[in-house]
């Protein structure tokens, strides 16, 4: 069984409130216990601190940052379908294959509240710890306080890559300042989970379900290997950050750097890499050594729907994907829509028995393999008949896209490494969202140390030789076919495409891109056309500008990032 303990909270410690009436009885307790009173109990420290966590989950929706995270990128598209102009949506997500979006896009100004709305949650529990600190002991206090640090580190993260000038705050105040300037925000989150990643709790078996959904001592260093390994793609140089008690004399610093904090991941000894890939992906993926970090799912619990109902806390990745008619075959509780999949080009990168990629059966819902995305027919719930589409036409799946603007309802591979509800379980995904995975570690330092980091290579270990096997699962020899198959995978030039088949649509690839100078390439991102270097960052939400504090002058204090 999952632990749920994070989600849900905000009533379960409303009690914990306490209101005093001035001048009655001399403010005389009738048996209602203090704040001081509740936080002397470490179990109500977890709770009031689990409150902070519910905005994580509106991370991974479409219409947030899993969505331009993804569309943006190569390895997702959410095309036209005909007829009926299906997800035309006034070009909307036409726009953010093609990099055409503007300041007024649903998920800009999603991502700004979303993230915002987290961070400013943390701040206000750090002053309500602060205030009852005489209420803990000094371990208690030290651990939970970092613990929010941290997690308030990542709703900025988030904000931070993808706009860039922020308004970074760590008190709980109104910000009347100008935007922070990207390499101030990188500073900052990296002086504060540097300050505080030694002392969160290090995962081991004892108490990994009691952290399980919770920041720890592994995703503050893997979150702080990856601010290391971006600098430079956040613009950051030697010469206009700098982080107390943390050498970056040159750019080769930046990686060293990232090397040391994936090595306190890997020699922490908490993490491994599952024998099998679709370990992490399961509906009860729970039990996966590998995942860092998940957004823990409730696949029966209340939809929550904000912002005009476009924006939902539930994982809707299978549903955005799914043809209409895997309802019918697999008896899904709610209908498939049907909209994103695969850019063709994203396809060719695996090999035809990567068990990451489509995989060579051809049978579609006949395949007696896992594969992680689907492509072929679709039959009907006894495998005997084709299933026909709402088009009356049959339902066969390939990876291959008529066009952006005209793609057929049969377009595009669609994403099967989530394992999918064939039981009527679940209304929604009961699978918890991977965000970080001990994989990526490994291939952040392999990556780090080929751009100049000092640290000693972890490719002849049995964790990394594994992901390398796994992924070649069904042949005789995998770990001969990989090398076959991706000779160049780690080399410099050959990691991003194998970071990119690993971490399919893992809220990864629009940064590696960006990383790798070929987010605005369409020579390799299919179907760009915007191409102008300033769409490495997002504009500032219009609905955000507009509410700006006005200086003396009446001018905005808060302004557009440049190109916009």
């Amino acid at each position: 069984m999952k632990s749920k303990w994070i989600y849900g909270l905000a009533v379960t410690f409303a009690a914990l409130s306490f209101t005093s009436c001035e001048g009655m009885l001399d403010e005389k307790n009738y048996g209602n216990p203090t704040m001081e009173d509740m936080l002397s109990n470490e179990e109500n420290v977890v709770l009031l601190v689990g409150q902070a966590y519910a905005d994580v989950k509106w991370l991974h929706d479409h219409w947030g940052y899993w969505g331009v995270a993804s569309l943006t990128s190569d390895e997702c598209v959410c095309p036209i379908r005909m007829p009926g102009e299906h997800w035309s949506d006034g070009s909307y997500w036409k726009n953010l294959n093609t990099h055409r979006w503007n300041e007024f896009a649903d998920a800009f100004k999603n991502i700004w509240n979303t993230t915002i709305s987290g961070a400013v949650l943390c701040n206000k529990l750090i002053a309500t710890l602060s205030d009852n600190k005489s209420a803990m002991t000094p371990e208690v206090y030290a651990q939970y306080v970092g613990e929010l640090e941290v997690l308030r580190s990542y709703y900025y993260y988030m904000l931070f890559d993808c706009f860039g000038r922020i308004p970074y705050l760590e008190k709980f105040e109104e910000d009347t300042r100008p935007l922070m300037e990207p390499e101030d925000v990188w500073s900052h989150l990296v002086a504060c989970l540097e300050r505080n990643a030694p002392n969160l709790p290090v995962v081991t078996d004892a108490n990994r379900a009691q952290n399980y959904g919770r920041v720890t001592q592994g995703f503050a260093y893997a979150l702080l290997a990856r601010l290391y390994l971006n600098a430079e793609s956040f613009g950051c140089t030697p010469q206009n950050v700098a982080v107390e008690g943390v050498k970056i004399a040159s750019a080769n610093d930046f990686y060293t750097n990232a090397v040391r904090c994936c090595d306190e991941v890997i020699n922490s000894g908490s993490y491994s890499i599952e024998a099998d890939f679709f370990n992490n992906f399961l509906i009860e993926n729970q039990n996966s050594r590998e995942n860092i970090f998940v957004i823990v799912e409730n696949g029966n619990a209340d939809f929550d729907l904000r912002y005009n109902g476009s924006m939902s806390n539930k994982l809707r990745l299978l549903s955005l994907t799914l043809h209409y008619s895997h309802q019918a075959t697999w008896g899904l509780i709610e209908k498939p829509w049907n909209g994103f999949c695969a850019r063709p080009s994203f396809m060719k990168r695996y090999a035809a028995t990567d068990v990451r990629g489509a995989g060579n059966e051809g049978q579609g819902t006949k395949n007696t393999k896992k594969w992680g995305w689907f492509v072929g027919p679709v039959y009907d719930a006894d495998g005997v008949v084709l299933q026909k589409d709402e088009n009356g036409d049959d339902a066969i799946i390939r990876p291959e896209i008529e066009s952006l603007d005209a793609a057929n309802w049969w377009d595009g591979a669609r994403l099967m490494k989530y394992e999918v509800d064939k039981e009527k379980k679940y209304q929604y995904s009961e699978n918890d969202f991977v965000l970080f995975r001990y994989a990526d570690v490994l291939y952040m330092k392999e990556e780090a140390i080929l751009r100049g980091g000092q640290g000693t290579s972890e490719a002849q270990t049995l964790d990394f030789k594994r992901i390398r096997q796994r992924a070649f699962a069904y042949d005789d020899d995998p770990e001969a076919s990989f090398e076959a198959a991706y000779p160049k995978a780690l080399t410099l030039e050959g990691l991003l495409d194998e970071r990119g088949r690993e971490f399919a649509w893992e809220n990864l690839r629009r940064r590696d891109l960006i990383r790798y100078g070929k987010f605005n390439d369409p020579k390799y991102v299919e179907y760009v056309t915007g191409t102008e270097p300033h769409r490495k960052w997002f504009p500032i939400p219009y609905s955000v500008l507009e509410k700006s504090v006005r200086d003396e002058n009446g001018q905005p204090i808060w302004t557009q990032n440049p190109g916009y």
